[in-house]
């Protein structure tokens, strides 16, 4: 493939690329197929004008969750896992819009009916060269990618549905201005947010839905994020704003679009599943149709009409091509590409010109890995080379030593720990009296690697790779709270709305307890095994405990951590974790990664 950079396409024309297939490792979930033998091709036509056929392919090209993740991801971030004829498993490095875009103007050669669609996070929490610049740099690159359309997801909301709106509308920064000489133009595609409404107006903020129309095919496309994203985002990101159900909005418009004559729909959904497998390509259907996943997809597409003929799902970053049976008990696809740009979905929807519908017997699918041993598309190498200059002075300034990975993984990870041992130093010298910290485990968005990833070395830790760890940009609160309040913030991880899918703190050093993930709710802490430094927990006595201002908001379910007292505001977290390890590390003593061995499980 050849890696010129590809021709700009205006606003509001979209128009399918013909590009060259690549065959990339993958399985296909594909329905039996059922269709006459002209389903794929033109009828025997007369002249020079054959008749079409009653059946046309659509491909549709669909990732989510890419997080700003413009340049290849480090580590484990930047790998995915493949499943071996013999049943062993190997990883591949994978992911960067570079590569992204080589694979996905192959996957669309030979398919002159081809839509690209995105489930939702394509900005939001990003490494510096996206995030420095409010994600500018990553809608500048999905335009790019030809990206023609994308639900909205819980981070695009991290600025606020100001921001989203210049995002999607183009203009400068309201507080920074300008970044180069040209004007932000904004995307060229539609961000749909039917399911997010103006408070005041009860309408959605963005369009609820988009029809993508090729001669006489059309097919509709609905964008919602999941019901609870208040809840995982800062109060400010979603002031003003509503939230509805998703399969009641998906219902409602889905009547809307068949009452303008499109039968074809597909449902982008910002929520997801936990299969059964870590590898994106095993055989989710193999014991029958959605057996191999769990979680809040699952009802959702239990429960959305039939009249939806596909699912592109996000939000868990997992991986998998499933069918699950919607109300009529008819199987539908349902599908996720794991996150980062690692993968990329590919699924052939047939649509059938009689009805204006898709038949669904004929609909197949398969998640590809975006491999990096193919040429990288220099239109986006060049796009990053412009912003990395800009970035450079600023995230090429080494804040610290390691010496060795300090990993995101596990219930409780090194990189976790570390950002809490980060906070509580960053909170005594603010507060002596200071005694925990507590860090959210969705806040730490990466971990530290000890190889290089530029110049400046191994060990090395660079302030860009701070930025990766934790773009959000929250501050150090410190709070007071009793004994009891401790113990019960404790068992919010395992109960009420983290009981199904929990949450487990990252605690700072001294703090130590039993997680016994044998019992159910509340119980799996155990409460006489919780001890500071020792000493077990004073109901009665006060502790001071610094916490990100996410938490100290009782985000992502911890009520009770938004109910301390004697609040005091610090500094942002990651000057905070830049300081622990510019204090605590040199190249001569680098540190050396926790051991991550604060909570005791039992499985």
């Amino acid at each position: 493939m050849p890696a010129t950079t590809q021709p700009h396409r205006p606003r509001g024309r979209r128009t399918a690329a013909l590009l060259a297939t690549t065959v990339s490792l993958a399985t296909a979930a594909a329905l039996a197929s059922a269709l006459p033998a002209d389903a794929h091709g033109d009828s025997g036509g007369h002249g020079h004008h054959p008749k079409p056929s009653r059946y046309q392919d659509v491909q549709l090209l669909s990732f989510n969750d890419l997080h700003g993740n413009l340049e290849p991801p480090s580590g484990s971030s930047g790998r995915v896992t493949e499943l071996q004829p013999d049943g062993t498993t190997k990883t591949i490095d994978a992911g960067g819009v570079e590569y992204l875009a080589t694979h996905l103007r192959d996957a669309r050669k030979g398919n002159p009916y081809s839509i690209t669609a995105a489930g939702g996070d394509m900005v939001g929490a990003s490494p510096l060269i996206s995030g420095l610049f409010h994600d500018e740099p990553t809608i500048e690159a999905l335009n790019k990618l030809d990206l023609d359309v994308t639900s909205v997801g819980n981070h695009e909301f991290d600025e606020g549905a100001r921001e989203l709106a210049r995002l999607q509308n183009g203009g400068c920064h309201p507080t920074d201005g300008c970044y180069t000489d040209k004007k932000f133009t904004g995307a060229d595609f539609p961000y749909l947010a039917a399911n997010v409404l103006d408070e005041k107006t009860r309408k959605p903020i963005l369009k609820p839905y988009w029809v993508w129309k090729k001669k006489d095919v059309k097919v509709g496309f609905i964008g919602v994020t999941l019901e609870g994203t208040p809840g995982i985002v800062s109060a400010d990101g979603v002031k003003g704003l509503q939230f509805k159900d998703e399969v009641e909005t998906i219902n409602k418009y889905a009547k809307e679009l068949q009452k303008q004559g499109v039968q074809s729909i597909v449902a982008l959904i910002h929520e997801g599943g936990f299969p059964a497998s870590a590898s994106y390509n095993y055989d989710c259907d193999a014991s029958g149709g959605g057996s191999g996943i769990s979680g809040p997809i699952v009802d959702i597409a239990k429960n959305v009409t039939p009249a939806v003929d596909a699912l592109v799902t996000g939000h868990t970053h997992n991986a998998y091509v499933c069918t699950i049976d919607d109300p009529s008990g008819k199987p539908r696809m349902v599908t996720s590409a794991s996150s980062f740009g690692r993968l990329y979905t590919d699924t052939t929807l047939t649509y059938d010109r009689r009805t204006g519908d898709i038949a669904r017997t004929a609909v197949k699918s398969a998640n590809h890995v975006v491999t990096r041993d193919v040429p990288k598309a220099a239109d986006l190498t060049s796009l990053i080379a412009k912003w990395n200059t800009l970035a450079a002075p600023i995230g090429n300034r080494p804040i610290g030593y390691i010496s060795g990975d300090v990993n995101n993984t596990g219930t409780e990870s090194p990189m976790g720990d570390l950002i809490a041992d980060a906070q509580l130093a960053y909170g005594k010298k603010l507060d002596p009296e200071t005694d925990l910290a507590l860090m959210n485990p969705g806040g730490v968005r990466a971990g530290l690697t000890y190889k290089a990833t530029g110049a400046e070395g191994d060990g090395v830790v660079t302030y860009a790779e701070g930025f990766t760890v934790q773009p959000f940009a929250n501050t150090v609160n410190l709070q007071d709270f009793t004994g009891a309040q401790v113990v019960q913030a404790l068992k919010e991880q395992v109960s009420g709305a983290n009981a199904a899918t929990p949450k487990v703190l990252q605690v700072s050093s001294g703090l130590t307890y039993t997680l016994d993930l044998t019992k159910t709710g509340a119980d799996r802490v155990v409460t006489d095994s919780i001890r500071l430094d020792g000493a077990a927990i004073d109901p009665a006595a006060t502790y001071r405990v610094a916490t990100n201002s996410f938490l100290a908001g009782g985000g992502d379910g911890f009520t009770t951590l938004g109910q301390g007292t004697g609040d005091l505001v610090g500094t942002d977290d990651l000057a905070a974790l830049a300081d622990y390890l510019t204090a605590n590390s040199s190249a001569s003593a680098p540190l050396v990664p926790p051991a991550a061995d604060r909570i005791t499980i039992v499985r």
